[in-house]
C-alpha cells in the first residue's frame, strides 16, 4: 500500500529535472478489492506525474544550529602580481581572503584574475560575506522580537520579519541525504 509523502502546495525538488516546484495535485492510484491506494503520483506542474523517489523535501541544515563563529576579512599576498604592476586595486598587492575558521586558514577565496577584473566588487562582496554571521543573527532577533510581540508590532516590521524568515529558510533548508529519502522511503512503504 501506498501513503502520500508530501502534502499539496508543498515545496519539492525535482531531481531528474534539477528544479524546485510545489505540489499541485496528490494522485492517489486506486486498485478493486484494496482499502488504501495502491500508488501515489504527485502533479508539479511540469507536465506529467512524479513518483515520491523521483521528489525531495527540504529540511533544516543540521549545521545552522552550531552557529558559524567568527568570520573575518585578511589581505594574502597576491603572487602572481606586484603591487607596483596592479595600482588601480584598493589594496595592490593582495586580494581579500575570508577566513571561516578559528584557525587563520579555511573559508572564500577569489580567483586573481577575478580579482583583477573588478576589484572594488570583489571587495564589497569579501566585505559582505564576512558580515554574514552578523546579518544572520540579526534577521533572527528581528524574528524573535515580531513573536515576542503578541501581535503588536507594526505592519511594516512584520512585513520584514516574513522576508527574514524566508532568507533564513533558503540558507537553513537544504535537501535530504539520498541514503536518508530511500530509507524514508522504505520505512513508509512497510507501513
Amino acid at each position: 500500500m501506498a501513503r502520500a509523502q508530501f502534502q499539496s502546495g508543498q515545496k519539492v525538488w525535482v531531481e531528474c529535472v534539477g528544479a524546485w516546484a510545489k505540489i499541485e495535485r496528490i494522485n492517489p492510484v486506486w486498485a478493486k478489492g484494496f482499502d488504501e491506494p495502491v500508488r501515489v503520483t504527485y502533479d508539479v506542474g511540469l507536465g506529467r506525474e512524479f513518483l515520491a523517489h523521483e521528489l525531495a523535501a527540504p529540511e533544516e541544515d543540521p549545521t545552522a544550529e552550531g552557529g558559524l563563529g567568527q568570520w573575518r576579512m585578511m589581505r594574502a599576498r597576491n603572487k602572481w602580481q606586484a603591487a607596483e604592476d596592479v595600482p588601480h586595486h584598493p589594496f595592490p598587492g593582495t586580494y581579500p581572503v575570508i577566513v571561516t575558521d578559528s584557525a587563520d586558514w579555511g573559508g572564500w577565496r577569489v580567483p586573481g584574475a577575478e580579482y583583477d577584473r573588478d576589484p572594488h566588487r570583489i571587495e564589497m562582496q569579501a566585505r559582505a560575506i564576512a558580515a554574514t554571521p552578523q546579518l544572520l543573527a540579526l534577521a533572527e532577533q528581528l524574528l524573535i522580537s515580531v513573536d515576542q510581540s503578541g501581535g503588536d508590532a507594526p505592519p511594516e516590521l512584520v512585513h520584514l520579519a516574513d522576508q527574514a524568515h524566508a532568507v533564513l529558510r533558503q540558507i537553513t533548508e537544504v535537501l535530504a541525504a539520498p541514503t536518508v529519502r530511500r530509507q524514508t522511503n522504505e520505512s513508509s512503504n512497510a507501513a
